[in-house]
């Protein structure tokens, strides 16, 4: 059959079809072009159209229609995110499971085994051995799904804490401890915004590391966002206030505040995060809506007792996973969850800018237990 010709292609059906099937993709963000020709070639199904014809009206087509001005593609699903980032701390997991499918109820040794487990993927031991009792007297086959469905509950059971923005942008500090991945994570939470359409502004208030600057301008220029800052041993509460100002005056949606790296014991570093708190609320009321404190994977129960003081002297909202894919220490979310009380809201999977998602329970815990969770 006659293969249209690509000046015949944009006066065709599939020229006013793409829209709309792409109005209904909501996961869509800028990156390398060529992964878009996945969803060129399932929008194109039913037409008959060459490889060039459809790249030569990518731009005009898609772009005109959009008013896109960078290139755009599909974004991973979140499970296989969790699934690739946990493969480390499901392998014994999923070892000491398939140990308890040998008999018609699980044996003292085995569930040892499954409790083991659990504790070595940074489980604590108490929320382990509430999970073990959930299964305890489970059938094998029963035992999977019972234990999926504990640690969904438990994630879930946290309470959300972000304030309710009124007028004016969305204000999210963003603390931690140097090393944590605290810049790295406010540029992909930048990112992750502009992937939603919203106009992002970025503060600089980290003026205590010189190069803490340097690497946010690099992001900022990279991302095509604006950034405040001021030169290195600024105060950073004047940053923070000059960042919500403009944030204001120019119609931003969201402004993240990088703030020092700092111990919850250095308590010059901890007042001035109440500085930047007091400097926000005069220009945003409400302000900051969110208080975002940033872990690293890595470093287990020393990010529980971080994520402790943290809540206590810096009034943290919810947490920032990073460097997920780096450990067998993936369980620690349950532990924050059980004794923090604080809600997981990203976790960051590498080192590019897209490496970041939303978290989820139920994703969580399949790509922990590889199993499909359920409630």
């Amino acid at each position: 059959m006659h293969v249209r010709t690509c000046r015949g292609f944009c006066d065709s059906p599939l020229a006013a079809h793409l829209p709309a099937r792409l109005s209904r993709c909501s996961n869509l963000s800028r990156a390398d072009p060529t992964d878009f020709g996945r969803l060129l070639a399932s929008a194109a199904s039913p037409f008959l159209y060459d490889a060039t014809s459809i790249a030569c009206v990518m731009a005009a087509c898609i772009c005109q229609q959009f008013a896109l001005t960078r290139p755009i593609r599909l974004l991973p699903r979140t499970a296989s995110i969790f699934l690739r980032a946990l493969s480390r701390s499901r392998e014994r997991i999923a070892g000491a499971l398939a140990g308890l499918l040998s008999g018609r109820r699980p044996d003292a040794a085995a569930l040892e085994d499954l409790e083991a487990a659990l504790i070595a993927a940074d489980i604590g031991p108490e929320t382990a051995l509430e999970f073990i009792d959930a299964v305890r007297d489970a059938r094998p086959e029963e035992v999977r799904p019972k234990l999926a469905a504990e640690m969904v509950r438990l994630l879930e059971s946290v309470e959300d804490g972000v304030a309710e923005v009124g007028e004016g942008p969305k204000v999210v500090l963003v603390v931690g401890v140097n090393g944590s991945g605290k810049t790295t994570t406010v540029a992909k939470l930048a990112r992750l915004h502009l992937d939603r359409g919203e106009k992002v502004l970025i503060a600089a208030a980290d003026t205590f590391r010189a190069a803490a600057v340097q690497q946010l301008r690099l992001w900022a220029d990279r991302l095509g966002v604006e950034l405040i800052a001021q030169g290195s041993g600024a105060d950073p509460a004047a940053v923070a206030f000059d960042a919500c100002q403009a944030a204001v005056a120019r119609g931003s949606d969201v402004v993240f505040i990088d703030t020092a790296g700092r111990l919850h014991t250095q308590g010059n570093l901890m007042s001035e995060l109440e500085m930047i708190r007091r400097v926000t609320q005069k220009v945003v009321p409400g302000g900051p809506h969110e208080v975002l404190l940033v872990l690293d994977s890595t470093t287990g129960q020393n990010g529980l007792r971080q994520a402790e003081e943290f809540l206590r002297s810096a009034g943290v909202t919810g947490l920032v996973l990073s460097k997920l894919d780096g450990t067998a220490r993936g369980g620690i979310a349950l532990t924050i969850a059980r004794r923090v009380g604080l809600p997981i809201r990203f976790v960051g999977t590498g080192e590019r800018d897209s490496d970041l998602a939303e978290f989820d329970a139920t994703e969580y815990v399949d790509g922990l237990l590889g199993t499909e969770a359920t409630n």
